[in-house]
Order: C-alpha cells, then sequence, then structure tokens
C-alpha cells in the first residue's frame, strides 16, 4: 500500500503566536490576570530557618518585652528625688542596700529614701526606685556608701515593662520578609517556629546548541552559559528557590521533554532564556502552546532592552521565556518578572536603596561620637520625612521596624529640626506607606489597619502620644492622629484640641479604671474616687504613673489633685507597662483600660469610658488609602474584632 504523507497541522500552525509588541503595562497585566488572585503555600519552620522568607500570616506578642522594667547601664538604681540637689561639687552620699542586681536576679529588697542598690545593664529595677545613675557618675564612699555627682530624672536609664514590644501587639504582618531583626523580635518574644510562605520552586533551563557550561572548553562558535547562572541567583535573591536543569540544544523533542519534566516534578514556576525572536532554532515558544492553557499571554514587550520576552501560563503555572543576550535577559527579568516571583513568594517590591527626608524634630547628640540614628519614612507635604526611633538602645523595634539610619558626625551635638538628610535604608529599596497613623497607639487599633495590611496597603504607625499626634497632624506629617485628650473646661473628649484643617473622626470607647492586684483589701469593692482616697492614706501604697502628653495622666491627674505620692515619678509610656507594674508588685495600683487589666488577670475599677478618636487630616480625606481605613474602621468586621477585645466603637 502506498503510504501519503500527511500535511502539517494546519492547526497547530494558526495557533503559533507570532510577535505582537504590547506595552509593558499591557503585558504585565494580562500575565497577572492569568496568575492572580492565587493562594500562597505556607509551612511551619523553626525560627533559624526563616531567613528570607514572608510570614504567612500575623504574628502577635504573646508577652511584654521587656517582661519588666530594666537597667540601660551598670549603674546604681535610686530615687531620683533624692538627687534633686546632686551636681559635681555637691555629691550626694546615699546608703548602699545589701545586694546586688544582675541580669536574671530579681530583686529581693526596696530601694527606701536615702538608700540605692548596686545594678548590672538589663537587671531588673528594684521597688521604689525609679532612675538609674552611671556608675561613671558616682565615687564609693567606703563599703557601704556611694557619693553621686550628677542629678537624675524619673525613667532615667531605664526600659519599661512593654515599652519595646506589647503584650498582644501587633509584632509582624502576614508578608514581612524575614532577616535578622525580624529573627530577634520573635526570638525576644518568646516564638519557637512560625508559619512562612514556602519559597517558589524555579525551574531554570538555558537553551542553544551554542552554550557551554562555565569550566568546560569552548568549541568553535561556542559562547559559556551566562544566562542559566544569573537568572538562578537572581531567583535566589528574590524569595525563590532555583533549580538549575543545564542548557539544552535546539532539539524540539528534548526541550519539551525538559519542560513537561520540569513542570511535572513540583515546580511553580519555569524560566527558560534563549528561543524568543522567532528564529529557525526559536522552538520555545511553539513548545508552550501544547504544554496548557491559556498559554502564551504575551510575546513581544515595548522594553528596550528585552522586546523579545515571552510570557505565558500553563495551567496555573507561570513560563516565561527571557531574551538570550544576558543584558537583555536580566533587565527583562528584574523589571517584569521579580514583581511576580515575589508575590508568589509572598515578599514586598523592591525599592530604592538611600532616599533624602527631613527631620521633623531636633535629635541631641553626643560630642565625640559618630551617631547613627534609625528612622522610620513617611511622607510629608515637602517629601519624605524621617522620624527618629525613640525606643532606646535597647529596643528591637527600633531597628526592626525602622527603614533606616541617618549619620551625625562626631563634631555635631545635634541635628537641628528641618535638617535635610540622607537615609541609608536597610533594604535595598523601601516602600513608603500608604497610611501614615501618628499618635497614641491601642491594641484596637491593629484589628482595624489588619484589613488594610490583608489588601496589600502598608500602614505605618508611629506611636508618640495624643500631643504629639496632634502637632504632626498639624505638619502634615500623618493622615491621622489617634487621640484620647480630657478638656477640664467643657468636660468632653478630643473636639476641644482641634484646630483649623483637622476634623474628628469617631473611633471607639475604652473603659479606664485603676487597676491593682485582686485580693488587696485597699482597693476591693471601692469605687475608682475612693480607692484612691485609700492609696493616698497608705504611706506604704505605691502608685504607677503616665508619661506627660498621655490622655491617662491627665485623668490621673484630675483624680489625685495636688497630691504626689510614692511612685507619682514613675511615668511609663503604655498601659501595658502599667499593668506589668502592679501585677509583678513593683507598684500597688495605677491606671489602664479594662481589656489590658483582665489580659494580665488584676482587679480592676471602672473610672471613665475614654474617648479613642482620630484627628485626620482634611487634606488627606480623600487619599486611597485613608478611604480604605475609614471603611474600615466603620466596618462589621472590625466592630466585632473591637467588640470582641474589650473595646465599645462609637
Amino acid at each position: 500500500m502506498t503510504m501519503i504523507p500527511q500535511s502539517q497541522d494546519r492547526s497547530a500552525l494558526e495557533q503559533e503566536q507570532f510577535l505582537k509588541i504590547l506595552s509593558r503595562e499591557e503585558a504585565m497585566a494580562r500575565f497577572e490576570a492569568a496568575l492572580f488572585p492565587r493562594a500562597i503555600p505556607s509551612e511551619t519552620r523553626k525560627l533559624a530557618d526563616t531567613l528570607g522568607t514572608a510570614l504567612a500570616e500575623d504574628v502577635t506578642a504573646p508577652i511584654d518585652v521587656p517582661p519588666f522594667d530594666r537597667s540601660n547601664v551598670d549603674g546604681f538604681a535610686v530615687r531620683s528625688a533624692d538627687l534633686a540637689a546632686a551636681g559635681e561639687g555637691a555629691p550626694v552620699r546615699l546608703a548602699l542596700n545589701g545586694e546586688t542586681i544582675h541580669c536574671g536576679t530579681a530583686p529581693r529588697m526596696q530601694v527606701a529614701t536615702g538608700t540605692a542598690t548596686p545594678i548590672a545593664t538589663g537587671g531588673p529595677l528594684p521597688r521604689g526606685a525609679d532612675a538609674v545613675v552611671m556608675v561613671e557618675h558616682t565615687q564609693p564612699a567606703g563599703p557601704d556608701a556611694v557619693d553621686v555627682r550628677r542629678a537624675a530624672s524619673p525613667g532615667q536609664f531605664v526600659s519599661y515593662a512593654g515599652s519595646d514590644i506589647a503584650r498582644g501587639e501587633a509584632l509582624l504582618r502576614a508578608g514581612t520578609l524575614v532577616g535578622s531583626r525580624e529573627i530577634g523580635m520573635l526570638a525576644a518574644c518568646g516564638i519557637a517556629e512560625v508559619a512562612v510562605a514556602r519559597k517558589p520552586r524555579v525551574a531554570v533551563i538555558s537553551t542553544g546548541d551554542e552554550l557551554v557550561q562555565p569550566g568546560e572548553v569552548l568549541a568553535p562558535a561556542e559562547i559559556h552559559d551566562t544566562n542559566g547562572a544569573i537568572v538562578a541567583a537572581a531567583i535566589d535573591e528574590n524569595g525563590g528557590e532555583a533549580i538549575f536543569l543545564g542548557a539544552i540544544p535546539d532539539d524540539e523533542a528534548k526541550l519539551e521533554s525538559a519542560m513537561r519534566r520540569a513542570l511535572a516534578d513540583a515546580a511553580d514556576m519555569l524560566v527558560l532564556s534563549g528561543g524568543t525572536s522567532k528564529g529557525a532554532g526559536d522552538l520555545s515558544h511553539r513548545i508552550i502552546s501544547r504544554l496548557g492553557q491559556p498559554g502564551v499571554v504575551a510575546h513581544g514587550v515595548a522594553l528596550k532592552p528585552g522586546k523579545p520576552l515571552c510570557l505565558a501560563v500553563c495551567d496555573g503555572k507561570p513560563v516565561v521565556i527571557l531574551p538570550g543576550f544576558p543584558t537583555s535577559a536580566m533587565f527583562t527579568f528584574h523589571d517584569m518578572i521579580v514583581p511576580v516571583l515575589r508575590r508568589m513568594a509572598g515578599l514586598p517590591p523592591r525599592s530604592d536603596a538611600k532616599v533624602s527626608a527631613t527631620v521633623p524634630v531636633r535629635i541631641a547628640s553626643e560630642l565625640g561620637r559618630t551617631e547613627f540614628v534609625m528612622v522610620s519614612l513617611v511622607e510629608g507635604r515637602g517629601g519624605l520625612i524621617a522620624y527618629p526611633s525613640g525606643k532606646g538602645s535597647g529596643a528591637i523595634t527600633s531597628f526592626a521596624q525602622a527603614d533606616g539610619f541617618l549619620r551625625i558626625d562626631a563634631l555635631a551635638d545635634q541635628m537641628p529640626a528641618g535638617t535635610e538628610a540622607e537615609v541609608t535604608l536597610f533594604t535595598p529599596h523601601v516602600r513608603v506607606p500608604d497610611l501614615v497613623i501618628v499618635g497614641s497607639h491601642c491594641t484596637g487599633l491593629d484589628l482595624v489597619t489588619a484589613q488594610l495590611a490583608h489588601a496589600g496597603l502598608t500602614v505605618r504607625s508611629i506611636a508618640v502620644g495624643s500631643l504629639g499626634g496632634l502637632a504632626a497632624a498639624k505638619r502634615g506629617e500623618c493622615d491621622l492622629a489617634p487621640i484620647h485628650l480630657f478638656d477640664d473646661r467643657s468636660e468632653t473628649y478630643n473636639t476641644p484640641y482641634l484646630v483649623e484643617g483637622l476634623e474628628l473622626v469617631p473611633g471607639w470607647r475604652r473603659m479606664q479604671g485603676i487597676v491593682f492586684r485582686k485580693g488587696d483589701k485597699r482597693f476591693e469593692g471601692l469605687s475608682a474616687k475612693d480607692a484612691v482616697a485609700a492609696a493616698l492614706t497608705d504611706p506604704a501604697c505605691i502608685m504607677v504613673n503616665r508619661n506627660q502628653g498621655a490622655g491617662t495622666r491627665i485623668l490621673i491627674d484630675r483624680l489625685l489633685g495636688g497630691a504626689r505620692p510614692e511612685g507619682y515619678w514613675n511615668q511609663p509610656r503604655s498601659h501595658n507597662a502599667v499593668a506589668a507594674a502592679v501585677a509583678q508588685q513593683r507598684a500597688d495600683w495605677g491606671m489602664t483600660i479594662a481589656p489590658v487589666a483582665h489580659a494580665v488577670g488584676l482587679g480592676f475599677i471602672p473610672l471613665a469610658e475614654e474617648h479613642y478618636d482620630f484627628a485626620l487630616v482634611t487634606a488627606r480625606k480623600q487619599r486611597p488609602a485613608v478611604q480604605a481605613f475609614l471603611d474600615a474602621l466603620g466596618s462589621g468586621e472590625a466592630r466585632t474584632a473591637l467588640e470582641r477585645a474589650g473595646f465599645r466603637p462609637a
């Protein structure tokens, strides 16, 4: 029987993709539309194995860090009131208590008036002490006393409990790239393992008869395979796990077999180089049409270099064919493929390494030492604003939450407010946050902004207190300033403090009250006013206050009138620190909010419902991130979460 040659398969020819030049934006839109949305696979890793991965879910702090008030220097734990008159020419002599507090040593003795306790850096602050003096500012006065040559202010060289990380706050968000700083934060909270996004496995194939692997001798017309090594390294740099499968010659059957094997062997993505410009030996794009749907989505992009780029999706897996020339391959990879790869890995976009920013406040420095100040970047009216971190040298979050640092020369004793400074970034690039919130912090705020974070918006929250937030809002350095300030004249919250250009957005209500250890008969069964009155009659009853500028401080001062009881000058900056001081018996009472008191098992006497609202900068009201926040604030999801946490939505 005579065999009749079959004609070429016309359907295959009709499906073949020919070069059609698309704009970068259209090509990217087609590629992403064919790939996303998609779930990001996750896995649980031990802390030591998380470097370079992205968190798969939000992480909440299970404890306060530090868990107790601690010394920042080697020196002596003192009562600051004892040293009010101290100076170089008039030292104050203090009797030494019979113990030395080291790291890991729990204090046994109270620091009474006229006494001091030796304490090492990191040692827990003993009861009665409200400051630490450096050993360099003292002189031994025999075996049982010490002369102090400097006055001390309340809180000097003290890191308060929860001043770095507060129990219950959002420690790290899903999508956060885990580096050494993030590992430090997690370790500080005792977290041994976390859920992270699994790194996408990316198969890499080089194509071409002319390719020889590095180390091999070149024959005539051959070149070393540069793209395979470059692409594999770039994949690893951007959150992927590269699997290099070598170079395949221009043989359609061999290349198709290698591509099918790569996609079948659990690879999440396939990247090839070469085979895109429609020459006789370029086979890759033709094979793609047989590997799965929808196939090629873009073949030819208006880039220079990089015009022959081919983008495809085969049954849910991205397949990329880069141009053969190394420069074109890497340009298109970083510009077009890295955003998709990092998104698949749960990582944020890349950004620049150095930026110029204005410093809004004066930064004091020490003459004779070059100082590096960590800063957080926000968008102001005239450009970037660099907020210095102010949590102290022992604070992990100062390092982890900062965007970068600026330098103050050794010959300068300050950086004046308004200075235009160069900021060196911690990451190759930084994305300016979509929403900036500066003011009083509350764990309820995390419940609202979670919706924005999950929608891909970045939120920067800087805790500087209500008054600090108002000042930032007036300068146009934030979108919203959380405040809870009571006005004595009108007996109302927040509205009297607004000025032109600011408007009030109601937030939620927080029950403020007196916190004490359960079973303390000085407080059990009393009203808040009666409990404070009883405390004032007992000289042994120690309070813990709040920092000046805090709305809670205003309530405390109203209750106390002109009284300044023991512990008044102990002024931590958060509700969590107040609760920790009482729970750990360094103080007997203080004022905090009900959710914090209940979280640590303390007694709570309600006093007044505090209004936690937002001063909105009117000129920023129409920004998309601000509108997203307002929508989230009014959503049923946020209201339910707030109520569950013990707050009452307005």
